[in-house]
């Protein structure tokens, strides 16, 4: 029935119903426009939160740890599958908390209320093929309210035959730019659905393991992992698991297992990692494990450890 029509009847019940019926539609159009900074609110949001889950409360103690102007520093001795052999090298993870733009997707170098407040992973890991260095970093920003996937995550991956370098931003989809020296691979941009990434795992575990996803899950393999097997940049199925210490992710089309060892008292710092899968290529492919085994931690304000003297901050990191 039309509106018209539906006033017309109320109409003949009094024009008392007609103007209680005129008073509650203006009171829902009023009720239902969003302000100005409601709507910047909602755009927000829907940049960077996917899937919704309850925001983690963060604790006092969280805030004494990872808002006390220092990184967290850590270094593993790094046993490395590659070509088909496993090299020894080193690894780094250096977690800071920072201030996030939401729009450039960069560090913040002033206070505001937009910021997003994200915890930081600059993943290192260097290790020697034959004559030659590998260098590979990965970054990723994860909002310390861990109700939101990464709003950035990177690789760069250096070695003699060239470089690599890939980023995602996090917007209305998985924005993607990737270059590389590879045919095939050079420039490109494209956009992928949302779905868990696993740079991501590495970040929210330091928040919260508890909040770790487990079942059969859609995750997008780490950047690391991709590069180095010129992987299509997309979810695989992967079964994962959690127990007090230790997080597993199992992809069977990849033939790849990574687990995290982790210290499962705040602040839940990690031990080790292991990750097998196929090395080498066509029938000299084996199946190898890497693994990564934590040699110090130290908290550092290292932005401003500059100097020659500062350099006996990596023996304490045992990386000489």
């Amino acid at each position: 029935m039309k509106i018209q029509e539906k006033l017309k009847k109320l109409v003949k019940g009094g024009t008392f119903v007609l103007a209680a019926v005129g008073f509650l539609v203006l009171t829902n159009c009023k009720n239902n426009t969003p302000k100005n900074n409601e709507v910047a609110q909602s755009t927000k949001e829907a940049v960077v939160n996917s899937p919704k889950q309850e925001d983690t409360k963060l604790t006092q103690e969280f805030k004494e740890y990872w808002y006390a102007g220092e990184a967290e520093i850590s270094s593993y001795k790094l046993e490395q599958a590659r070509y088909g052999e496993i090299r020894e090298g080193t690894a780094v993870l250096v977690y800071v908390t920072e201030d996030f733009l939401p729009d450039a997707q960069v560090k913040a170098d002033s206070k505001n209320s937009n910021n997003i407040p994200v915890l930081k992973l600059n993943s290192i890991k260097n290790f020697v093929t034959g004559i030659y260095p590998y260098s590979i970093m990965q970054s990723t920003f994860y909002p310390v309210s861990n109700n939101a996937h990464a709003t950035k995550v990177s690789i760069s991956m250096q070695e003699w035959c060239g470089h690599i370098y890939m980023q995602l931003n996090n917007r209305s989809g998985f924005e993607i730019t990737s270059h590389s020296y590879f045919d095939g691979e050079a420039d490109q941009n494209f956009k992928t659905d949302k779905a868990i990434l696993e740079n991501e795992l590495w970040t929210k575990l330091r928040v919260n393991p508890k909040s770790l996803p487990t079942g059969d899950l859609l995750i997008t393999p780490s950047f690391e992992y991709l590069k180095l097997h010129h992987a299509k940049v997309k979810p695989f199925q992967a079964k994962a698991t959690l127990t007090a210490n230790s997080y597993t992710i199992n992809y069977p089309e990849l033939e790849r297992t990574l687990s995290i060892i982790f210290n499962p008292n705040f602040p839940f710092e990690i031990l080790s990692w292991e990750e097998t899968q196929k090395s080498g290529y066509g029938k000299d492919a084996k199946i190898l494990t890497s693994k990564a085994t934590k040699l110090n931690t130290i908290k550092s304000a290292y932005w401003n450890k500059k100097s020659i003297k500062d350099e006996a901050l990596r023996a304490t990191l045992k990386l000489n």
